[in-house]
């Protein structure tokens, strides 16, 4: 008994894996088929079943070089080839060869990324990425795209969905820091400000979910391009003195 039980918990992480894998896969039906909100808020669920599998992993104690690196393919279906697919069917086609190689460049600089990952894991400090992750890249472009259903306005201006998507596809294999979020330790004095912060979050995405999720993301964006500009200024001002 004592044995099937463990090998239940060993195999439920890659259970949600697979989760997220489907999640992909259905997100692509759905992008081929031009149900385009549907295949955006997949890719949103495929988020969820990728932060679930690590953390129970670790919480049962499962964690596993097999799960490591199923982790990555689900990764690259979910959070590359599903959005890259997304993306063409929405708006890359419209533009040719250009379309293409917008979509392209996602997939192969997410695979890069997670590559890279891998092989840097060991060697990163546990509270930042370098680059942004590919789920958070997936994610910006489901959420520019859930925008872009919502007001009709904007359908005029999607070239500027192409722009972006090649602008995050470049910021997952640089070398800008971006916050993880994993492992931050708050202490008591700051609990209360960082639960009325998340309270008020929770409220404003309940009321405008897609502007809220849109914002979050831009915003962490930004920081990681608006804090290494400021760092790259404060190491030239030290070089001059």
């Amino acid at each position: 008994m004592s044995r099937q039980k463990s090998g239940v918990i060993y195999i439920l992480p890659n259970i949600f894996t697979a989760s997220g894998i489907f999640a992909g896969v259905i997100s692509i039906v759905n992008s081929i088929n031009g149900e385009f909100v549907t295949a955006s808020w997949l890719i949103m669920l495929a988020l969820i079943f990728d932060g679930l599998d690590g953390r129970v992993a670790r919480l049962t104690n499962t964690c596993s070089r097999f799960g490591v690196e199923f982790d990555s393919l689900a990764d690259l279906v979910a959070f590359g080839v599903a959005p890259s697919i997304l993306l063409y069917m929405y708006a890359g086609h419209d533009y040719g060869r250009i379309g293409i190689v917008a979509t392209a460049l996602f997939v192969i600089f997410g695979a890069i990324r997670l590559a890279r990952f891998n092989v840097m894991t060991s060697q990163v400090e546990p509270s930042v990425f370098i680059g942004v992750p590919i789920p958070t890249a997936a994610v910006f472009i489901s959420i520019l795209i859930l925008l872009f259903e919502k007001y009709d306005f904007l359908h005029r201006y999607l070239y500027v969905l192409l722009g972006l998507s090649m602008l995050i596809s470049f910021l997952m294999v640089s070398n800008i820091r971006y916050p993880s979020f994993k492992k931050l330790n708050f202490t008591k004095r700051y609990a209360l400000r960082l639960f009325v912060l998340l309270l008020c979050l929770a409220l404003g995405i309940f009321v405008y979910p897609i502007e809220g999720f849109a914002l979050i993301f831009v915003v962490y964006i930004l920081y990681g391009l608006i804090r290494a500009v400021v760092n790259m200024n404060k190491r030239s001002i030290n070089r001059k003195e």
